[in-house]
């Protein structure tokens, strides 16, 4: 494949930033990030071509509080450092006749469009252009949240079969024929978004979403599309089939969720969610225990039943002070170790905040990268302005505030209680406190 060369408006090869890895959502990079950022993750730069657009994923919700429709971790205070958010959507012409629908789907999703060497000269402006299918899906397959083929099915779910791994991380694949009738989610459908994509594409083009999925069909909730809508992060996929299953044969899933992140985008299905009461929820003697597959949303490590579906609210605001060129060693065993002696999952923790004068700390970069978090910068006026139970006249001495990581962790959960004090060892301190939504 050939690197884009922007020849005449016309681009060839795959976008050098384009976004996304192999993972999902996971960070690329530390980067400035002016906007709100989403607890779990995000994409990298947008390509070249339409920058500055960021569609994000079709049919997705807009993130709230408890007390609105999801919880959602956008950060409190400065700018935030790490993983940006967005996503984008490759759209694919094979033919002539289906270059036509694939620019207005391009055009619609704000995506990338590709299209065979031999239509370059009446492909639109921006249009990337390949020699090989395969190779072309090869090299962009990880890179992009959404594909849309207007392809031939076979030949699409031949082209992406060798570069699958899972659910968590495929991202979604449509195809519809190049007259637009009907646009079929082949892959990811609910929790890469593939049948919210198959939906938007149908409205572009004026044809019909073909949706499969159990769930869909039954009219029943997705699981994993309200963990992604309101960023909670699903601890064990494998507990969440048979979840789906009860729901898709019209069965009820008892619901333990004492915070409501989950509970208020779920009023319309509440019939199906038997709330949990607190006195039942970890005694398994108590009556009213689930003893069928059941729903946890809790930020705290629990003695959860067997068979639940755990769900981790991004709840924790983690405030972090260091000194300055220290290894990422010494931060992740010092979280590590009071996460653990806390009682409180990782996979909760919104955001890391610290100072300031240690944005630019190599370990802190890191850190923000190895929990796929943003790290949000806080101004020195701010920090000091905070009171906090542990201040410190020695770190007052040395850069003016009482103290760093207190004060940047209620900061930053917009002065959100502090649940965990100041905890330190030789080169760093850190703080959790709970996000105030």
């Amino acid at each position: 494949m050939t690197e884009d060369t922007r020849n005449g408006g016309k681009g060839t090869g795959v976008p050098s930033e384009a976004p996304g890895g192999a993972g999902a959502g996971a960070g690329t990079g530390s980067v400035t990030v002016t906007g709100d950022v989403s607890a779990f993750g995000g994409g990298a730069t947008p390509p070249p071509g339409n920058r500055g657009q960021d569609p994000g994923t079709p049919g997705g919700s807009p993130p709230g509080g408890p007390s609105g429709t999801c919880a959602a971790a956008e950060h409190g205070g400065g700018p935030a450092i790490g993983p940006a958010p967005g996503s984008r959507t490759a759209v694919y012409a094979v033919t002539r006749p289906g270059l036509k629908i694939a620019g207005i789907i391009a055009a619609g999703l704000s995506g990338d469009l590709y299209a065979p060497e031999r239509l370059a000269p009446s492909s639109p402006p921006g249009t990337f252009t390949y020699t090989s299918f395969r190779e072309l899906i090869a090299a962009t397959f990880h890179r992009y949240k959404g594909h849309v083929a207007v392809a031939a099915t076979g030949l699409m779910v031949r082209a992406v079969a060798p570069h699958l791994v899972d659910k968590k991380t495929d991202p979604a694949v449509v195809s519809l024929g190049q007259d637009g009738r009907f646009a079929v989610s082949l892959l990811s459908g609910h929790l890469g978004g593939g049948n919210d994509l198959a939906r938007a594409v149908a409205e572009l083009t004026g044809g019909t979403a073909v949706v499969n999925t159990a769930t869909d069909i039954e009219s029943k909730p997705s699981l994993e599309v309200l963990a992604r809508d309101c960023h909670l992060a699903i601890e064990d996929f494998a507990r969440l089939p048979p979840v789906s299953r009860v729901l898709s044969e019209g069965g009820r899933v008892p619901l333990y969720d004492p915070d409501n992140f989950l509970a208020p985008r779920l009023v319309e299905w509440r019939r199906f969610f038997p709330p949990i009461a607190e006195s039942s929820a970890f005694d398994p003697d108590a009556p009213g225990h689930p003893r069928t597959p059941s729903v946890y949303v809790d930020y705290r490590m629990r003695p959860f039943p067997r068979e639940a579906l755990i769900m981790r609210p991004p709840a924790l605001a983690l405030g972090v002070g260091c000194h300055r060129d220290l290894d990422v060693a010494d931060l992740t065993g010092l979280i590590d170790k009071v996460l653990a002696d806390s009682l409180l999952s990782p996979l909760s923790l919104a955001l890391i905040s610290t100072a300031e004068i240690r944005a630019s700390e190599p370990a802190l970069q890191e850190l923000a990268r190895r929990f796929s978090r943003p790290l949000v910068v806080q101004s020195m006026e701010a920090l000091a302005a905070v009171q906090t139970p542990n201040p410190s006249d020695k770190v007052y001495e040395k850069i003016g505030v009482f103290s760093v990581c207190e004060a940047a962790a209620r900061l930053a959960a917009r002065m959100g209680p502090l649940l965990v004090p100041k905890h330190k060892n030789s080169k760093a301190t850190c703080a959790l406190a709970l996000m105030n939504y």
